[in-house]
């Protein structure tokens, strides 16, 4: 256990001397104070908390930032130590190659976790006094929304390491990642999205579909915090109803994110000990 906090530590470490940490944290406190400017403010005759439209504006915003930002920290994890020549120090070390693979894993983690936490959190904190206070209940959501946040972007770190243990080259496993990204946040949706056109109110739509949307992780996490919320007050893009077709609810729905990361770093764990540096 020492040695994978040591290799945690490494890692953070390493994030705050790559300004990472900054960048990352730069980038979420910017989108999510654009979204705090443009949809604070609620419209129309919707009776809603200010802090609750940003939250939901925000949990569309990490469906597509917090993968990018996850698989961009850990692309590199094995290929980069490959590429540097440093791998065969680091298996050298008297901790198992799964136990180095869960040290970088927790230090991704928490690189991750400081950047949304400020980035959010920030935000979140600026709308509730920008709009005088209100129900503190309404600062639960933005909690609710880091936390969830945090264990989306450590499946997308846990699915990089396979980008990053399968290929022998940072550029190989970059583009990887990349190719990650865009079928599980974009082309993914944009298939279901097809299969729901051909098929109308057939077989896919009412048995199929709401297993595949809840299979994705990035799915499952937005389907989560917009129930989460008072979907219809904000003018949710999943629909009325589409909570109660789906196979599980709830708090359950997370459990996709978490099944995938534990699968992904046994995954990786397997690849990385069939590895000869």
């Amino acid at each position: 256990m020492h040695g994978v906090l040591t290799i945690a530590a490494t890692e953070i470490r390493i994030g705050l001397r790559n300004r990472w940490i900054i960048l990352s944290s730069m980038i979420l406190l910017a989108f999510a104070l654009i979204l705090v400017l443009l949809g604070s403010a609620p419209g129309g005759e919707v009776k809603t908390d200010a802090v609750t439209v940003v939250v939901a504006s925000l949990s569309t915003l990490s469906v597509y930032l917090v993968p990018l930002i996850a698989l961009l920290l850990s692309f590199d994890a094995i290929a980069g130590e490959i590429d540097r020549g440093t791998l065969q120090l680091v298996l050298a070390s008297p901790v198992s190659r799964g136990a180095v693979l869960v040290g970088k894993f927790l230090g991704h983690v928490a690189v991750l976790g400081i950047a949304v936490s400020f980035g959010y959190g920030i935000a979140g904190i600026v709308t509730y006094l920008a709009n005088g206070g209100g129900e503190l209940g309404a600062l639960i959501g933005v909690g609710r929304l880091i936390v969830t946040s945090i264990i989306l972007g450590a499946t997308f770190i846990a699915i990089g390491y396979i980008a990053s243990a399968s290929v022998r080259q940072t550029g190989t496993a970059a583009a990887l990642a990349i190719a990650i990204w865009l079928f599980a946040v974009v082309l993914y949706d944009l298939a279901l999205l097809g299969g729901l056109l051909a098929s109308q109110d057939g077989f896919f739509a009412s048995e199929v579909f709401p297993w595949l949307l809840v299979l994705n992780p990035a799915d499952a996490f937005r389907l989560y915090n917009m129930s989460a919320i008072d979907a219809a007050a904000v003018g949710s893009n999943l629909g009325g109803g589409a909570g109660s077709a789906l196979p599980i609810s709830g708090l359950a729905t997370m459990a996709s994110p978490v099944i995938w990361a534990g699968m992904a770093l046994g995954l990786s764990t397997f690849i990385l000990k069939r590895i000869r540096p």
